[in-house]
C-alpha cells in the first residue's frame, strides 16, 4: 500500500470523486481521499492522499489556494458559471477603470454567501441537490479572505484574473458578486487551480501519466512522503528505550527523546530561515517525531504543564 500524497492535475470533465476512483484502480488500493473538490469543468491542482496520508485530508483542505479564472460580465446563471442556465443578460456599460475598481474592492476580508450549486449541506441535504429540485434556501454568509487579486488580461466583457484566497472561497461566487457590484451581472467562464497549499501546477501529474508510472513500476516516485508536509517543524528522535511507547502511540517524556540543537519549549523555533510558531494560543510546540532508526511516526505536541510530548497526528503503519 502507498502512503503519501500525489499532486494530481485534474482534467476537465472529471469530478474530484472520479479522480479518486481512477486512482484506486491505478494504485490498487481503496484507502484514498482528495483534499477539496474542483467542479467538473475546472482544471488544475488536486492533491490526493493515499494510505495513512488520508489523515491529512482535512489539514490540506484548510490551506490557501490560488486560481486563474475568466470572468464573463453581462451574464447571470443559476450555477454562477457559464455551464448553468442563463437567468439574465445585460450590456456591459462600465469602463475598464470601473471594472478594475470593482474587482479590487473584493481584496481582503469578504463575507461570501455560498452558491446553491455547491456540496455544502443544509439539514443533511447538499445544496446542489436542493437546487436541482428547483428549491432555493437561505445561506449564511461565510467569512473568507481574498489575499491577492491580479488582473492578467482585459478584453471586456471578459477579464482574466488571478486570485489567492483562503479555504472555502468560491471563485464562481466571486465572479457573480463582481458582476452584481457593476450592475451588469457576471459569471465564471473558466477556472484553473494553480496552487493548493504547497502543491503547485508545475508539479501536477495527469491521470494518464500516473498510469504510465504505475505500469512501469515507478509509481512510488510520484508519491510525496507524509513527513514532507511537516518539514518546517523541528525533528525530534525518540530513544530506543521509548520504541514501545512510540509504537503504541503513547506520550513521551522529555528524557525519552533527543531534541535538535537550539530547541526551545517556550519560544517559536526557527528552522531553515523560517519561523515555526505555536499552532494556536495555549498550544504546545509541534514537532516531527522519529524512531531511533529514523522512521517517521507522526506529529507530536509538547505539553508544557505536563512536560510530555503527546501525539497530535499519527501516521506510522506497520
Amino acid at each position: 500500500m502507498y502512503h503519501g500524497i500525489i499532486n494530481v492535475y485534474k482534467e476537465k470533465g472529471f469530478t474530484s470523486h472520479d479522480v479518486v476512483a481512477k486512482l484506486r484502480g491505478i494504485c490498487k488500493q481503496k484507502k484514498i481521499g482528495h483534499t477539496g473538490t474542483l467542479d467538473p469543468d475546472a482544471v488544475g491542482v488536486l492533491p490526493v492522499c493515499l494510505g495513512s496520508a488520508t489523515k491529512l485530508c482535512d489539514m490540506l483542505t484548510d490551506k490557501e489556494k490560488e486560481y486563474i479564472a475568466v470572468l464573463l460580465l453581462g451574464k447571470v446563471t443559476d450555477t454562477q458559471d457559464t455551464t448553468g442556465e442563463v437567468l439574465s443578460e445585460a450590456t456591459v456599460t462600465a469602463s475598464v477603470e470601473e471594472v478594475r475598481e470593482a474587482i479590487f474592492s473584493f481584496q481582503g476580508d469578504y463575507a461570501q454567501v455560498p452558491p446553491m450549486y455547491s456540496a455544502l449541506k443544509v439539514n443533511g441535504k447538499k445544496l446542489y441537490e436542493l437546487a436541482r429540485e428547483g428549491k432555493e434556501v437561505e445561506r449564511v454568509a461565510r467569512d473568507v479572505v481574498i489575499h491577492e487579486l491580479e488582473i492578467l488580461e482585459e478584453d471586456l466583457p471578459r477579464v482574466k484574473i488571478r486570485v489567492r484566497c483562503s479555504k472555502g472561497t468560491y471563485i464562481r461566487t466571486l465572479c457573480h458578486d463582481i458582476g452584481q457590484k457593476l450592475g451588469c451581472g457576471g459569471a465564471m467562464e473558466s477556472l484553473l487551480r494553480t496552487k493548493s497549499g504547497q502543491f503547485h501546477l508545475e508539479e501536477a501529474h495527469k491521470l494518464s501519466e500516473i498510469q504510465t508510472y504505475a505500469d512501469e513500476g515507478r509509481l512510488e516516485g510520484l508519491v510525496i512522503p507524509v513527513e514532507k508536509m511537516f518539514e518546517k517543524l523541528p525533528a525530534v528522535t525518540a530513544k530506543e528505550e521509548a520504541l514501545k511507547a512510540l509504537l503504541n502511540g503513547n506520550q513521551l517524556k522529555k528524557s525519552e527523546v533527543v531534541l535538535p540543537e537550539g530547541f526551545s519549549f517556550t519560544a517559536p523555533i526557527s528552522t531553515g530561515g523560517e519561523t515555526v510558531a505555536k499552532a494556536e494560543a495555549g498550544a504546545g510546540v509541534r514537532v516531527r517525531m522519529y524512531s531511533h532508526e529514523g522512521t517517521f511516526f507522526g506529529v507530536y505536541e509538547y505539553q508544557k504543564e505536563r512536560r510530555l510530548f503527546s501525539p497530535f497526528k499519527m501516521f506510522f503503519m506497520e
